[in-house]
């Protein structure tokens, strides 16, 4: 006889259903005022945010992305020892969602891109002889939403333009792009220095202190930006957002895309060639030691 308070619960179903798809596919699904389930996909949250995300929520209330990030989001990482990402925080002692309201949503206008999407999941993919990602889609069913039960059918690239959803994709497609260059990479880079992972942490989520940086002399003495070009991305959050993941591209992945002062660059070419140096080094080493091991005695 087996005592049923030792068995292990069943892991939870994945509501993200396994098959993919394109965005003519159609869907069956409509959240409204009135629907029975009104407000429960927001009463327990996991909602990662983009870096566009971000930006319009510090922008709509009126605050610095360091203190939206403070008050609304907490940090995560994506893989273990690699890049962060960043969550919406729940309410205090609890896992519904700080935004929610009775009537509903009240960032509405704002409202980031997973909930845009709901119930649509977008998978970015990109294959290792690409340089762009796909896009496909697959559908999440979750058992309180019952707006998969509503009569209305629509494709999702319908329900994408419905939701707004081009600007928040477009805005948000080279830090995709730069999330699957590193899971792709894999170890060929390398473990991220704590420097990187700062400078990544920075860059997509605190746009506010991005700016103060690129605008430092610092980053002039480094980086030989045109003088209008330097104007144009410190008087546009947008245009400096996508001008992070350029930096974050040849900050993590060297791609020479942003020109470097003669003297930084010579620095920085010798500061790769050490690296490179110390991690074949480094590879030589543990091989060494595999193969000692190997040959040891075991009655030693």
């Amino acid at each position: 006889m087996t005592d049923d308070k030792a068995q292990p619960p069943p892991p939870p179903a994945n509501p993200v259903l396994p098959q993919t798809f394109d965005d003519s596919k159609v869907i069956g699904f409509q959240c409204r005022k009135g629907i029975a389930c009104w407000n429960a996909c927001c009463s327990n949250i996991d909602i990662s945010l983009t870096p566009y995300d971000i930006l319009r929520l510090k922008r709509r209330f009126g605050t610095s992305s360091g203190e939206f990030l403070k008050q609304y989001t907490v940090p995560y990482e994506m893989e273990q020892s690699s890049i962060a990402g960043v969550k919406l925080r729940p309410v205090t002692q609890g896992t519904a969602c700080q935004f929610m309201r009775p009537e509903g949503c009240s960032v509405y206008e704002d409202r980031p891109t997973a909930c845009r999407y709901y119930p649509v999941a977008l998978l970015s993919l990109r294959r290792q002889d690409e340089y762009t990602d796909r896009a496909s889609y697959a559908l999440v069913e979750e058992p309180h939403c019952l707006g998969h039960k509503e009569p209305r059918r629509i494709t999702v690239a319908d329900y994408r333009k419905e939701q707004g959803l081009d600007e928040y994709d477009d805005l948000a497609r080279g830090w995709r792009q730069l999330i699957l260059k590193k899971k792709s990479s894999g170890p060929s880079i390398g473990k991220p220095s704590k420097r990187s992972l700062e400078l990544f942490f920075m860059v997509c989520y605190d746009i506010d202190r991005f700016s103060q940086f690129v605008a430092s002399d610092g980053f002039s003495d480094i980086y030989d930006l045109p003088p209008q070009e330097l104007k144009d991305i410190l008087c546009d959050d947008n245009a400096l957002m996508q001008f992070g993941f350029r930096f974050l591209r040849q900050v993590l992945f060297g791609e020479e895309t942003i020109a470097l002062r003669q003297e930084a660059a010579e620095q920085r070419r010798l500061g790769h060639l050490e690296k490179r140096q110390r991690i074949q080094t480094e590879a030589a080493a543990r091989r060494a030691l595999e193969q000692d091991e190997m040959y040891q005695d075991p009655q030693d």
